[in-house]
């Protein structure tokens, strides 16, 4: 008897069976890694980069998972920032980046070739640098070698489940630079907030009281659009497509308001959008449904500008118009950390989830390596 996507995620044997590398654990990891990465850092002499000042802008290097936490810490700080956080996914830095600016270079091996070469670059250019990530790797002979402070990082797994490893180490020093306002205080309230989610999201959990599941059926045979309503959680809709891709091998297309009322919202009006009722009857087709139609899934900013609180309202309405089923995620909390943290962590459930109820052992990224190796 075939089972059906809801019957696989609802029966936790089975849950667990479709995941031999543990990736749910990994995920369950994010308050501990919050709680560790701190006490890791508070015990890291940081001497050489607080010293040196508050700087003219904080440049983060870093790929894949690990570069995503250049993202979150732009995100926590936000525009008002003291200091713009620049988070830079390329071999090289950009060419204004010099003494005045802050490099920090995240890799959770520590053997990433393009965050290597970035701190290189900025050694070269006598920027102070930060290096985050495995102790004893080549990332930290550079920053030995550069007399540069340097977080160990213990990995949980894969480095995508590593986030907030990478990530809590950018926020410390940047409170302490006064660049942004992250107290210790705050990144307790966040971690209380991920093991909040992490039970609601547990594997023994069904799926109608169990949000992240309820999300990855809802996805399942759709092609994912999804649109963050403010700068925090544009990078949280980035998150949810890259995390969509390694964890289901999914695509997904992430777009933020109100640029893709801009743009992407024409693609309702294309092949993959269902056949709405109002709309034109092709002839000779009695079944004009793409095989895999479009999903909006917006996800809501309680600080979003009432403007694009509007623009996301109507385009929920265009969607459902079009036969586009919607949903909606929201990123609540006090702080722009709690906003996105417990976000963040309902998407990594259920990207795991959908993989598991679509058959896809979520944890390999073969293609990765293939391609790594080929390059090499």
């Amino acid at each position: 008897m075939t089972l059906t996507a809801q019957e696989r995620l609802d029966d936790p044997a089975l849950v667990e069976a479709a995941d031999p590398g543990g990736v749910l654990r990994q995920v369950a990891s994010a308050a501990a890694q919050v709680r560790t990465s701190a006490r890791v850092t508070a015990e890291t002499d940081l001497g050489a980069v607080i010293s040196a000042g508050r700087p003219r802008s904080i440049v983060v290097t870093g790929m894949g998972g690990s570069g995503v936490a250049g993202e979150v810490l732009a995100a926590v700080c936000g525009p008002g920032s003291a200091s713009p956080v620049i988070a830079q996914h390329d071999y090289r830095l950009p060419a204004w980046v010099g003494a005045a600016d802050l490099v920090i270079a995240v890799s959770c091996s520590g053997t990433t070739e393009e965050t290597l070469s970035a701190a290189e670059g900025a050694v070269r250019r006598g920027c102070p640098l930060l290096g985050v990530g495995g102790a004893g790797s080549p990332l930290a002979r550079i920053a030995e070698q550069a007399r540069a402070p340097f977080v160990p990082v213990q990995p949980e797994g894969m480095p995508r489940f590593t986030l907030w490893g990478l990530a809590v180490p950018l926020m410390v020093v940047a409170d302490r630079l006064g660049v942004a306002d992250i107290p210790a205080d705050t990144l307790e309230t966040a971690a209380a907030d991920l093991e909040r989610v992490s039970h609601l999201c547990r594997p023994d959990s069904e799926s109608f009281v169990n949000p992240a599941k309820t999300l990855a059926l809802e996805l399942d045979g759709t092609l994912p659009m999804i649109w963050g309503s403010s700068p925090l959680t544009g990078v949280a809709a980035t998150r949810f497509a890259c995390q969509l891709n390694e964890n289901a091998k999914y695509p997904a297309i992430p777009g933020v308001l109100p640029e893709a009322n801009h743009n992407q919202v024409v693609v309702f009006d294309g092949p993959f959008a269902p056949w709405a009722a109002t709309g034109p009857q092709v002839p000779g087709d009695e079944d004009p449904r793409p095989a895999v139609p479009l999903r909006l899934v917006l996800l809501r900013d309680s600080q979003e500008h009432p403007q694009v609180a509007r623009r996301r309202q109507v385009s929920a309405e265009l969607a459902e118009q079009h036969g586009i089923g919607v949903s909606e995620l929201a990123a609540d909390g006090e702080t722009a950390l709690q906003r996105l943290a417990g976000l963040l962590q309902l998407i990594d459930y259920a990207t795991v989830y959908l993989g598991i109820a679509i058959g896809v052992d979520p944890g390999p990224v073969g293609v990765i390596s293939d391609l790594k190796e080929r390059i090499a």
